[in-house]
């Protein structure tokens, strides 16, 4: 595989490793994203393990309102952090 389907692999894996520990295998509920963001992505969020900042990071993914944060709300979650830390690294 390439550099970038294993990227994309590893996207799929990791949401799956968190979804469905409490319910819904195709979804995340605001424990398993706070989990999710806890494990994953501590060194880029910071204090997303906060319950106030997990809660506001959940409503703002959580883009038709039902709860839940499935997989395309999660990718767009990635790929707004990834787009972060590109400008962050081209502005060095």
């Amino acid at each position: 595989m390439s550099d970038l389907q294993k990227a994309m692999a590893m996207l799929i894996t990791v949401f799956h490793k968190y979804s469905g520990k409490e319910g819904d295998k195709l979804t995340l509920n605001k424990g398993e994203l706070k989990d999710l963001l806890t494990n994953e992505l501590a060194d880029i969020l910071g204090k997303a393990s906060d319950k106030a900042q997990a809660d506001k990071i959940f409503k703002d993914l959580d883009a038709n309102a039902d709860g839940l944060v499935d997989f395309q709300e999660y990718v767009t979650l990635v790929a707004c952090l990834t787009m972060i830390c590109n400008d962050f690294f081209n502005k060095k």
